[in-house]
C-alpha cells in the first residue's frame, strides 16, 4: 500500500512513521509512505497557505490553489480533471515524488492532454487506483469496519487541513471525508495518524501474530477480554486461576464471558448490535441473564 499525506507540518509524521509497527511494515514493504509539504505549490515569498475568510469571521482558511497543484503533481492532473466527489470515477493513480513533474503532450491516439492519462513512476503499474481522504467534523465517523475499507485501497492521500479549515471547493476532490468524533483536535496531520494506524494495522503481515487483528476489540463485535502476563501475582493481585489451568476449552469460553460482561458494561451499544445480528449464542444469553440475578 502507498500512503501520502499533504500537508503544512510534514515532520509531524517523523516520529509516529518511523517507530514500531509503522516503521516494520516498511521495512517489510508493505507499505510506502511520504509526506509532502503544501508549501512546496506555493508562490509568493511568505509560502502562504491560507488566508481571510470571505464575508469575514475569525480565523484563516486554507487556499484552493495550492492543494489543486499538490494533488495534480502527485496524482497527475487527468486525476483532479475528474473531481466531483464519490461521483469520480475510479482514477489510475500515478503516485509522484515531491519533485516530479508530469508533462503529457498531444497525440494521435490522444488528441488533448485532458483526455491524456498521466504516466505511471518508473516500475509502478499503471492499474494502482488512488483515493483522497480529508478529516472533518462533517465526515463519516470512523470506526473499525471503515479501516478495514481503506485497508482493501491501494493508495490513500490524506490532505489535512490546518487552521479555521479549508476553502470548501477543495473538497470536490474528495473521495472519503472522515470525522474522529465529536470534538476538535489542532490539525488534520493529528487525525491522519490516527486512520493511518489503524489502517496499517490490518494490512496482510504487518501484525506479528496471526491472530492478533482478529481478536482485538472492535474486530468481532466486543471489546476484548482482560490480559495478564507474568507474575501470577503481584502485590496480592493473582491472575485468574483458570488462564493457568492449561485447560483451553475453559480459557477459550472464560475470556468469550469476559469479553461479553465488559461490553455489557462499558458499550452497551456494541452489545445491542452484536445481538441484533445474531451473533449471541445461547450460552452468551444465559451467561449475561446470570449476570442480571
Amino acid at each position: 500500500m502507498l500512503i501520502e499525506t499533504l500537508s503544512t507540518f510534514p515532520h509531524m509524521y517523523d516520529s509516529v512513521m518511523g517507530e514500531s509497527m509503522m516503521k516494520r511494515a516498511q521495512e517489510k514493504g508493505i507499505l510506502e509512505f511520504r509526506a509532502h509539504d503544501l508549501r512546496h505549490w506555493t508562490h509568493d515569498r511568505h509560502r502562504t497557505t491560507d488566508d481571510d475568510p470571505y464575508g469575514g469571521g475569525a480565523g484563516l482558511v486554507m487556499k484552493c490553489e495550492p492543494i489543486f497543484e499538490a494533488v495534480e503533481e502527485i496524482l497527475g492532473p487527468t486525476e483532479v480533471g475528474r473531481q466531483g466527489g464519490a461521483g469520480r470515477s475510479n482514477r489510475a493513480s500515478s503516485a509522484a515524488n515531491e519533485t516530479a513533474q508530469w508533462a503529457v503532450s498531444p497525440s494521435e491516439d490522444c488528441p488533448s492532454e485532458l483526455e491524456c492519462p498521466a504516466p505511471p513512476a518508473a516500475g509502478e503499474s499503471p492499474q494502482r487506483r488512488s483515493k483522497i481522504v480529508f478529516l472533518a467534523p462533517q465526515g463519516r465517523t470512523f470506526d473499525d469496519g471503515y479501516a478495514a475499507e481503506l485497508a482493501a485501497e491501494d493508495h490513500l492521500l490524506f490532505i489535512c487541513g490546518h487552521y479555521e479549515g479549508i476553502d470548501e471547493r477543495v473538497y470536490t476532490l474528495a473521495d472519503h471525508v472522515i470525522s474522529l468524533g465529536d470534538y476538535v483536535l489542532t490539525s488534520g496531520e493529528l487525525a491522519s495518524m490516527v486512520v493511518i494506524d489503524a489502517v496499517v494495522r490490518k494490512l496482510p503481515g504487518v501484525l506479528g501474530a496471526q491472530m492478533g487483528p482478529i481478536d482485538e476489540s472492535f474486530t468481532s463485535g466486543l471489546l476484548e477480554y482482560p490480559q495478564y502476563t507474568r507474575p501470577a501475582n503481584f502485590r496480592g493481585m493473582e491472575v485468574p486461576p483458570v488462564l493457568l489451568s492449561g485447560n483451553h476449552a475453559a480459557v477459550a469460553r472464560w475470556r468469550r464471558e469476559q469479553s461479553l460482561a465488559r461490553t455489557a458494561e462499558s458499550r452497551p451499544d456494541l452489545l445491542a448490535a452484536f445481538e441484533a445480528a445474531g451473533h449471541l449464542t445461547k450460552a452468551d444469553r444465559a451467561f449475561l441473564d446470570s449476570r442480571m440475578q
